[in-house]
């Protein structure tokens, strides 16, 4: 029973891998733009994530999650509600390569560079937020 499950899993584990790569084998991925632009946009997110890893250690009271020049601190929170910025950027950098995709399939490339143009600039921004926070708290 057993060696049976074995392998109806391995052959839905290699129908997985024949998807993945017939996704990532489509002329989309194959444009030098695209990946320069979803290289730089997962290089951004990731080093937000890593440097808030880093720099916002686990306390017990709350931190400072945005400063305004004008009023100050206006928002205060857990440690674990800085996270939330990367994570938005990832789902936005998701959302806008999904659409991306759509645009360059119907041969619309120009609005397939911009949302990718935006996602980058989405998370150079969120990246600066990062550092941001980063400063006001240590």
């Amino acid at each position: 029973m057993k060696l049976e499950n074995i392998k109806i899993n391995k052959k839905i584990f290699q129908g997985l891998i024949e998807n993945f790569k017939s996704f990532f084998a489509r002329e989309y991925f194959r444009s030098g733009i695209v990946i320069w632009l979803l290289v730089l946009s997962l290089f951004f997110n990731l080093a937000g994530w890593i440097s808030l890893k880093i720099f916002v250690k686990a306390v017990d009271f709350p931190i400072i999650l945005h400063y305004n020049v004008y009023f100050g601190v206006d928002s205060i929170g857990s440690y674990k509600a800085v996270y939330l910025m990367p994570a938005i950027g990832l789902a936005l950098l998701a959302s806008n390569l999904l659409l991306s995709i759509y645009f360059y399939k119907n041969k619309e490339r120009i609005a397939s560079y911009l949302l990718l143009i935006a996602a980058l600039m989405i998370q150079l921004s969120l990246a600066v937020a990062a550092v941001g926070i980063i400063i006001i708290n240590y």
